[in-house]
């Protein structure tokens, strides 16, 4: 039987769906494949630098083996958590990472284990992701890594990233489909009641950007009045107007300031507006385009297509907050 060596590594404080989620794919994969009379499968390690329990950031006990030999490795994974600053510290375990990946034939990071393959020299010059919430603090660690907090998981020559906790998940059953087949990597994930390929990126799920605040005092009360009433008349001449500016010098402001050019600026304050409605009402489409200054259903649904990766119906199934009110029978 062809068997793929699997090691996981893990240290204090990591986050246990971070190693545990990607080993119980590997493990539902070899299973799988038994069942199927496939020749194939994977022996799985969860390893720290010395062995023994290693408690997780949730408080959670891990039993883990010493770190095997660097060699003969399959898939290294390295697995994120509160604690990984602490592990880069961790000599020991940072040189056997570099010591270990480039003889293994592919490496993958979950959430800020990203961190420990950047502090490896492993993804310079390549593209990956990670937690988005950790996403800009990996780019101005890193400035040589090219991240991109929206994918759920990122496939770049031999190494794989992806997002934070449960996109760990994503990421192995994603691999299982490249060693043994969509069906194989289909059947694991009806076990584990999870897409085997989730919609859209993981911006559907962070948490609202924070807005910079313009310097200018006529600026920022432009961005008051977009924020406080996102569905009304926020043209750029009207909020240069209002601003007592030209339109190009407003322009030119405000994008200097925010960040961002005031259209955009518009636009993400009349998303984050829709998301809320589309959350925690059963109002129409229509009805919370209007309201959030889209206009029509239409246009709601090309913004949020492009900006969160799904329809807008899609994301309310997701996420909403209420249930239908039913007539009594």
């Amino acid at each position: 039987m062809r068997v793929r060596n699997v090691v996981v590594v893990a240290f204090p404080g990591v986050q246990p769906l971070d190693a545990v989620g990607p080993i119980e794919v590997f493990a539902g994969a070899s299973r799988a494949a038994r069942a199927q009379g496939r020749d194939a499968g994977y022996r799985v390690s969860l390893a720290s630098t010395n062995g023994g329990t290693v408690w997780s950031d949730s408080g959670v006990g891990l039993s883990t083996i010493p770190l095997p030999d660097a060699g003969g490795i399959d898939t290294l994974v390295l697995a994120g958590g509160n604690g990984s600053r602490a592990a880069r510290r961790d000599g020991t375990l940072m040189a056997w990472i570099t010591q270990a990946a480039p003889g293994s034939r592919r490496v993958a990071t979950v959430c800020t284990g990203a961190f420990l393959g950047a502090e490896a020299g492993l993804l310079d010059g390549r593209r990956v992701t990670t937690h988005w919430a950790s996403a800009p603090g990996l780019a101005r660690e890193f400035p040589a890594v090219s991240v991109d907090a929206d994918p759920i998981y990122i496939h770049d020559g031999k190494y794989w990233t992806s997002a934070g906790v449960t996109a760990g998940i994503d990421l192995a059953l994603a691999l299982v489909q490249d060693d043994l087949g969509v069906d194989v990597a289909q059947t694991v994930a009806r076990w584990l009641v999870m897409f085997l390929h989730r919609p859209g990126g993981q911006t559907q799920f962070a948490s609202p950007v924070w807005v910079r605040r313009a310097e200018r005092s006529t600026v920022r009360a432009v961005q008051t009045l977009v924020e406080s009433a996102p569905g009304g008349d926020h043209r750029v001449p009207t909020m240069a107007a209002a601003a007592a500016m030209s339109v190009r010098h407003f322009t030119r402001v405000f994008t200097a300031e925010v960040g961002e050019t005031p259209g955009k600026f518009v636009e993400r304050v009349r998303l984050e507006a829709a998301r809320v409605e589309l959350e925690t009402t059963n109002d129409t489409l229509d009805r919370i385009a209007v309201r959030c200054g889209f206009g029509t259903a239409e246009s709601l649904r090309r913004v949020t297509q492009r900006r969160l990766g799904v329809a807008p119906d899609a994301y309310r199934r997701r996420f909403r907050t209420i249930t239908e009110e039913r007539t009594p029978a």
